[in-house]
């Protein structure tokens, strides 16, 4: 298949899309923390369809660093532009949400900060060691950005040990230009690499329906198993507004099966594969 574009048009969703209302006792109780609290999760802002089963398992998904992000991706909604200064008192906020809401396990995310030196790693580091602090039963997920290939800011994530670590490779080597314009395909598959070599339980997701073939797909699933990666997410990619990258196709749920299975069968230790899944689902039962 020839590097063409992805397609500019809008297709109708499928059935197999539609989001249950979240529901449950224990929904409604982070429901309402959040809400006295005024705390900040991904899982709301983003209005991400497993809100509802996340927190009831007690799970949540918290960024860091600001919401002004210095790329501007195709596929994702996040502001970009200028970010404002770090805030130093971040990490005892998200650590103090962390702990009010009972989560037991933390997923940490963030913008990516290339405008900084350390690409954010210090406010990472505090933010891991100021939940530990108050919740020490909680265990922790981080999802880090490339740090633009700064291998020693890489190296402060390594050292502060999260049970797993997350970097998305988002799509296949011949949409990377389009779908992640600032990043590049093989410096993630670094991330992977080096975060394997030191000793960390590895994952990353990939959005599916941006116009890959079936064969794009069992070939990046390859490239993260020959980096080591533990963990696999594929999910559909779902446009954000009408400006950013269109959806080329709607994956059907049987496909999502049989990518699970292969992925299985290629050594990956857990395989999230659905229209619905999103980087953070069941994320509490990737920690091994």
């Amino acid at each position: 298949m020839t590097d063409q574009a992805i397609p500019n048009k809008r297709t109708p969703k499928p059935k197999w899309l539609r989001v249950k209302l979240p529901t449950g006792e224990s929904y409604k109780k982070v429901r309402e923390l959040v809400s006295e609290h005024k705390l900040h999760t991904i899982c709301e802002s983003g209005n991400c369809p497993n809100m509802g089963e996340c927190w009831g398992e007690g799970t949540a998904t918290f960024m860091i660093l600001g919401n002004i992000c210095t790329r501007s991706c195709g596929f994702c909604a996040v502001n970009t532009g200028r970010p404002d200064a770090v805030d130093p008192f971040e990490p005892a906020r998200v650590a103090r949400s962390v702990e009010l809401m009972n989560v037991k396990h933390a997923v940490i995310t963030s913008v990516d900060r290339d405008d900084l030196s350390d690409g954010g790693a210090e406010i990472w580091v505090k933010t891991v060691k100021a939940i530990r602090r108050k919740s020490p039963g909680t265990t922790l997920e981080t999802l880090i950005p490339d740090f633009a290939g700064k291998w020693e800011n890489l190296q402060y994530i390594i050292n502060v040990g999260p049970e797993i670590v997350s970097h998305n490779l988002e799509t296949v080597r011949r949409l990377t230009k389009q779908v992640r314009i600032q990043a590049k395909y093989d410096r993630s598959l670094e991330v992977l690499k080096r975060l394997k070599d030191g000793g960390m339980k590895t994952k990353s997701g990939v959005m599916l329906g941006l116009g890959e073939t079936v064969d794009e797909v069992y070939e990046t699933m390859e490239d993260l198993r020959s980096v080591g990666c533990d963990v696999l997410t594929l999910g559909q990619y779902l446009q954000p507004t009408p400006k950013h990258l269109p959806v080329a196709e709607f994956i059907h749920p049987e496909q999502f099966e049989e990518y699970r299975v292969k992925g299985l069968e290629m050594g990956f230790r857990f395989v999230e594969s659905g229209p619905l899944v999103r980087s953070s689902y069941h994320a509490e039962k990737h920690v091994f």
